[in-house]
Order: structure tokens, then sequence, then C-alpha cells
């Protein structure tokens, strides 16, 4: 009895760990896209991003839109600068 009671928590560990990876893929597949991109913008066109928390999590739900935003806003001075907290700027 103690086995089959085993047998079925195992099975359900495995369900759920197949639909929690499931869910998560798509985002995993997003981060690396933006990542890709905005490595690309930094290697190609010299163009400086802050590599944040919160410019990872734009990235990761955005993908490429997301990398092209954050590009943007870089490029503008609005977000993503980097050396913009080191300098004081916002302090």
């Amino acid at each position: 009895m103690l086995e089959v009671v085993l047998l079925l928590v195992v099975l359900a560990a495995l369900v759920g760990a197949y639909r929690v990876v499931n869910a998560v893929k798509p985002f995993v597949v997003n981060a690396v896209v933006g990542l890709v991109t905005l490595f690309v913008a930094q290697a190609v066109f010299g163009v400086d991003v802050a590599i944040t928390p919160l410019t990872l999590l734009v990235v990761a739900i955005g993908g490429f839109p997301g990398a092209l935003l954050v590009l943007l806003l870089s490029v503008s001075g609005v977000a993503f600068v980097p050396g913009l907290l080191a300098a004081g700027a916002l302090a």
C-alpha cells in the first residue's frame, strides 16, 4: 500500500514539474532572444545598455519587441542607461 501511495506522489510531482517547465519555457526563449538582440546591438552598433533585473524582466516578457524597447529607451537616454545611478544623477 505504501508503494502505491509513493508512486502516486512521484507521478504527481512529475506532472507538476512538466507543467512548470512548459509554463516557463516561453519566457526563457524570449529572454535568450532578447539578450542576443541586446548583445548584437552592443557589439555591432556600440549601444550601451545597463543589464539590470528590470531589463531582464522586460526582455523576458517582451522578447524581441521588449529588447527593441529597451534599446530605444537607452539610446534616447530615458532609461536603461549605464552609469546613470553610478553618477548620482537620481540621488
